[in-house]
C-alpha cells in the first residue's frame, strides 16, 4: 500500500484525505487541531513516510504554507516531492519551487476545485510543474479528480505557477457566476410580478442555457431557508479574485464582469457606503433632490 502525507485537514483536506484512502492509500495526515490529525507534528509525519516521500500541503495561503513549505524543506530530502494544493498566490509557487529544488526536492502546485462536495463528486485539478513530477503523482490525481475521461476533471496547465494561476481564474469566473445569479435572486424577488421565486429558479434548473452546479446551490439553499432570512448580505472575499483583476490589469485584458464581482463584495461590508452618501449629497446639490436623514427632523 503507498503511503502519502498530507498536511492540512480542513474542510478541503479532510474530504481528500477520506478520498484517497477510498482509492487504497495509507494517508498520514498532520493537521494543528489534533482530534483530526494521524500525528503529533509535521516532523512525526515526515518520519513515518518511506522514501522517495510525497507530502500534500492543503494549509491556508500566505505565512501558513510558506513556513509550511520551509520545515518541509529542512525535512524532506533529494527525490522526495511536495505538492502544494492551496489557494496560493502563483508567484509564490517559483519562491517555494526554488527552496525546495535546493534540497533535490521537487515541487508542483495545484489549483484544487470541488470545496465540501469534493469529497463524494470527486475534485477537478490545475497542475503546474514538470512532466517527470506530474507522471510520478499522476495515481494520486486519478485518485482525487472527479469519475470519467482525465481531461474533464485534470489538466497540466503548465510549469511551476501555472496550477494556481488557472485556479486563481477559475475563481474569479466564479465571483462573476455568483454576482449574477444573485441580482438576479433579487431583481425577481423584488417584483410582484413573480410569487414563487424559488420555483422560476428550480425551472431554469434543466434545459436552459443558465443551468449550473452554481444554480443547483442556490436552490438548495433557498430550499433550507427561504428568502434567505438567516443570512447577513456580508460577503469576504478570499483574495483570488482581487488577484484576478490585478493580473487582467497587468495583462491589459478587459475583465468588467470579475472587476464589478469584487467590487460588490466590497460594498456588502459597508453598513452605510460613504460614496453613497457623496452621491446623495451630490444629487441634492445640483437637482435639489432629497436626502434621506439619519435622525428625523
Amino acid at each position: 500500500m503507498v503511503r502519502l502525507g498530507l498536511v492540512g485537514l480542513g474542510k478541503m483536506g479532510y474530504g481528500m484525505r477520506e478520498c484517497l484512502r477510498a482509492a487504497g492509500y495509507d494517508v498520514v495526515g498532520y493537521d494543528r487541531d489534533a482530534s483530526l490529525s494521524d500525528t503529533a507534528s509535521l516532523e512525526a509525519l515526515v518520519s513515518e513516510l518511506d522514501s522517495p516521500r510525497i507530502v500534500w500541503v492543503m494549509v491556508p495561503a500566505g505565512d501558513a504554507t510558506r513556513a509550511t513549505i520551509d520545515e518541509l524543506a529542512a525535512s524532506l530530502g533529494a527525490g522526495d516531492l511536495v505538492i502544494e494544493g492551496g489557494n496560493s498566490r502563483y508567484t509564490d509557487d517559483r519562491i517555494h519551487a526554488e527552496t525546495l529544488a535546493a534540497k533535490g526536492i521537487g515541487y508542483l502546485d495545484v489549483g484544487v476545485s470541488g470545496g465540501v462536495w469534493g469529497k463524494d463528486n470527486g475534485f477537478a485539478l490545475m497542475v503546474g510543474g514538470s512532466a517527470d513530477d506530474v507522471e510520478r503523482a499522476m495515481p494520486i490525481f486519478d485518485a482525487l479528480r472527479p469519475e470519467g475521461p482525465r481531461d474533464e476533471g485534470f489538466a497540466h496547465a503548465g510549469d511551476v505557477g501555472a496550477g494556481h494561476f488557472a485556479k486563481m481564474v477559475h475563481n474569479g469566473i466564479e465571483y462573476g457566476l455568483m454576482q449574477a445569479y444573485a441580482e438576479g435572486y433579487e431583481l425577481l424577488a423584488a417584483s410582484s410580478a413573480v410569487s414563487d421565486v424559488p420555483a422560476v429558479l428550480k425551472a431554469w434548473s434543466r434545459g436552459t442555457v443558465v443551468r449550473s452546479w452554481l444554480l443547483d446551490l442556490l436552490i438548495n439553499a433557498l430550499d433550507e431557508d427561504p428568502g434567505l432570512a438567516g443570512i447577513r448580505g456580508y460577503v469576504n472575499d478570499s483574495g483570488e479574485g482581487r488577484w484576478t483583476v490585478e493580473e487582467a490589469i497587468n495583462h491589459s485584458v478587459p475583465a468588467p464582469v470579475i472587476s464589478a464581482a469584487l467590487f460588490a463584495r466590497f460594498g456588502s461590508r459597508q453598513d452605510d457606503s460613504p460614496a453613497m452618501k457623496a452621491v446623495a449629497a451630490l444629487r441634492n446639490q445640483f437637482g435639489g433632490h432629497g436626502v434621506t436623514k439619519t435622525t428625523p427632523e
